[in-house]
């Protein structure tokens, strides 16, 4: 009998841990300076202007299967090649967008979309966008679904983190896409603190999971079309 316990004991603690964000947890760390483009090698660069690109995120309280997700767009944004390699690139995410994908318009939607948007947590009033600059894109050699690993400043509420993700990245007849595996952020880190578990007077079935899981999908074109 103690066994049978134990055992469901371990399946309830299990099922409570696989109901939370999934994905690699990439650390932040201080924004690194941006990398200056050398004058001369400007003709050799090749821009590719983001035309359609979207984040997919995944939220969920930390005891208990509740969850939501949704997207955000990201409105703008550019990456620049050279030769093979990718050597810079912005993105900036339209915050005012923010999705949620598995709420009912009417039955809870708009609340937790009007929630997320306000200084609880994104406060998109103040901070309207976010952004991501490229600092480095090191190629991945071995690995099936991962071509580089790229590093970035990510902003969110004026704070900018160093950050290192996982990503997918394929130039073909003047088009470039770029998708990563799901992968898990910190969001206290950039000043969303709202239930976070570090507030050490709030009962654990009302914190929220200070991680958040992400998947960027970006498709660009080349604004200077290869002959």
């Amino acid at each position: 009998m103690k066994l049978k316990l134990n055992l469901g004991i371990v399946a309830i603690v299990s099922l409570l841990i696989a109901c939370g964000p999934q994905g690699k947890k990439v650390e932040a760390t201080d924004a690194k300076a941006t990398p200056a483009e050398s004058p001369a090698n400007q003709t050799d660069i090749n821009s590719f202007a983001v035309d359609n690109g979207t984040i997919n995120w995944t939220g969920s309280k930390l005891v208990g299967t509740s969850s939501h997700n949704g997207t955000i767009d990201i409105n703008s944004g550019e990456l620049k090649v050279m030769g093979d390699k990718i050597v810079g690139g912005t993105f900036t995410v339209d915050m005012a967008s923010i999705n949620n994908l598995d709420l009912e318009a009417g039955k809870g939607k708009e609340k937790l979309e009007g929630h997320l948007k306000s200084p609880d947590f994104f406060d998109v009033a103040q901070f309207p966008t976010a952004t991501f600059e490229l600092t480095e894109a090191t190629p991945v050699s071995g690995q099936e679904d991962i071509t580089h690993n790229v590093t970035g400043n990510m902003t969110i509420r004026g704070i900018s983190k160093s950050i290192t993700i996982p990503a997918n990245i394929a130039i073909m007849d003047n088009k470039l896409t770029a998708v990563t595996p799901s992968f898990k952020i910190d969001r206290t880190q950039w000043g969303v603190q709202y239930r976070s578990g570090s507030i050490a007077d709030l009962a654990k079935d009302k914190v929220i999971n200070d991680e958040i899981a992400l998947v960027l999908n970006i498709e660009a074109a080349s604004t200077t079309p290869l002959q």
